[in-house]
């Protein structure tokens, strides 16, 4: 069955805390949308914010192939008529094929948010609907805290939505408003509904009660055909029906036609896509899309999943675009180090002894606090060090960092570092933006003249976590440093009780590995690499 799709990352999605979309980013998702195959779009709210109304100003030089753009607002106000009420006239200007309007469900809200009679909110309703249907325009009627509506008046709730349909309402949208409502309730009234109504209805749910999503597969299977929601869950609160999974889930697990199944394998670069514009992150745990979602650490697990994936994998990975990932770790099995060797021919180059030996290392290093999940760069030179046991590229003699400051002045880091390479002894004194920036600037100038490509490798974050807060100031420490050397990125890990010491070996394996890297250009050892990098 073919089931409607309206997205509202562009207004609902827009009232989560943390989101926020320039005009910009909001044409380059609508059009993302739009290729992704979604039905409806709504962009905003042209009545509420001069952002929305210039947003739909520009949205006219989009070129939409399938997506109907769609203004959003409320119906008349109580005191305006419905020709001269500014929203309205507004949502008219917006010049969208499609406008959704919302009205009052609940008579709560009728009585104490409008302050207006029962009949005086129908009106408002029918007026609105039936004046929007004379330009035109395809209307969608969201009732709103309609199920919280009909728990405190059913009667009054349900000629709402006949005030709508009779005033020619294309779709009648029932809205899980305050996020309260579960599955069970929700189907009993859904179904009421659909008894009662025919055509086209919706269903419109927050997740205040974590089951948003479920709500929305429930109400499509009560007989809805119409379902709303955002990219990653984004909305009021705490966000609104993950429109994400919505796809995944009537496509792949009811058979319904939503996007199709060819682009639906688009829906983790999407996600991804409108995650980077609201400047947040894809959670890594969200089903379908997060990086997390096909991965596996346990040892037993992955033992399965390299014998047949279906054994912890409930679709295919790449039927949403994702993609499976084994993770390293101290609950790691030995499939999982042959799992990543394997998928690129590596196998061979490693003995058995060497297999154990390679696992029993990131264990212990997993046990004294180091994290392999986030260092991607730290496992990719532990195999390059297994492939070539023996092989140091240099020795450090010693390293000291000196720090002086006074008063409220900024502090003056002095470093020394002394290494033995193959050609001798270098040392190098550097000043610097702290401790960091100190010694690997002396790493550098020690082992610039022997590895000049070295220069190109740059440190691009640095975070610091506390392992165990209950020792203060003398808590163990794991320092990750993520690195670039303009064509990809990693991260390097190091942990002690010293802050500083932690950072110093984080430092060292970032210029160990680029090392090894330049004295063996290895395409399937950089491959293996670069595909544990895209999982982490």
């Amino acid at each position: 069955m073919k089931i409607f799709t309206f997205d509202t990352t562009l207004r609902d999605g827009t009232q989560g805390e943390a989101v926020s979309f320039s005009v910009e980013d909001k044409l380059a998702i609508a059009q993302k949308l739009d290729e992704l195959g979604i039905d409806y779009i709504e962009g905003g709210w042209p009545g509420s914010n001069p952002r929305d109304k210039e947003f739909f100003a520009r949205a006219r030089e989009l070129h939409l192939r399938h997506a109907r753009l769609t203004a959003f607002g409320s119906t008349r106000f109580a005191r305006n008529r419905v020709d001269q009420d500014p929203n309205v006239r507004q949502l008219l200007e917006a010049a969208t094929p499609v406008i959704s309007i919302f009205g009052k469900s609940w008579d709560l809200h009728t009585q104490r948010a409008l302050g207006i009679s029962q009949q005086e909110n129908l009106a408002l309703i029918s007026e609105t609907v039936s004046y929007l249907k004379s330009h035109g325009k395809e209307v969608i009627y969201d009732a709103e805290h309609f199920f919280d509506g009909y728990l405190s008046n059913p009667d009054f709730a349900l000629r709402t939505l006949e005030a709508a349909k009779n005033a020619g309402a294309d779709v009648l949208c029932l809205c899980d408003t305050n996020g309260g409502t579960l599955p069970g309730r929700l189907t009993e009234i859904f179904s009421v509904v659909r008894k009662r109504f025919d055509g086209i209805l919706g269903i419109h749910c927050h997740n205040d009660s974590d089951v948003a999503t479920a709500n929305t597969v429930a109400a499509v299977e009560a007989g809805a055909t119409h379902v709303q929601g955002c990219f990653n869950g984004y909305g009021e609160r705490c966000g609104n029906a993950n429109m994400c999974s919505i796809l995944a889930n009537l496509e792949l697990k009811l058979g319904h036609t939503t996007i199709g199944p060819e682009k639906l394998t688009h829906l983790t670069s999407v996600a991804r896509f409108i995650a980077e514009l609201a400047n947040l992150s894809v959670r890594n745990d969200q089903p379908y899309v997060g990086r997390s979602a096909f991965a596996h650490k346990g040892g037993v697990h992955v033992s399965a999943v390299l014998k047949d994936s279906a054994t912890y994998e409930h679709i295919r990975p790449d039927a949403v675009g994702n993609r499976q990932r084994v993770l390293l770790s101290d609950l790691s099995g030995r499939s999982n180090i042959l799992y990543k060797l394997k998928q690129h021919g590596l196998t061979d180059r490693l003995d058995d002894a060497s297999h154990r030996e390679l696992l029993e290392r990131i264990k212990q290093m997993e046990f004294m606090g180091y994290e392999l999940e986030a260092a991607e760069g730290t496992f990719e030179l532990l195999v390059r060090e297994a492939l070539h046991p023996g092989l140091q590229l240099f020795e450090v003699v010693s390293y000291e960092v000196t720090s002086r400051g006074a008063g409220t002045k900024e502090s003056q880091t002095v470093a020394t570092v002394t290494l033995k390479a193959q050609d001798g002894i270098h040392s190098a004194t550097a000043n610097g933006h702290g401790p960091v920036n100190a010694l690997d600037l002396c790493l550098r100038q020690c082992l610039a003249q022997l590895y000049p490509s070295i220069s190109s490798v740059r440190l691009t974050d640095y975070k610091v976590r506390v392992l165990d807060t209950r020792k203060g100031t003398a808590a163990k420490v794991r320092v990750l440093v993520e690195w670039s050397d303009q064509r990809r990125s990693w991260a390097t890990v190091g942990v002690s009780d010293n802050v500083l010491t932690a950072s110093w070996r984080a430092l060292l394996d970032a210029i160990r590995l680029e090392l090894m890297r330049l004295l063996e250009k290895d395409e399937t050892l950089e491959r293996v690499v670069e595909d544990y990098c895209w999982g982490v």
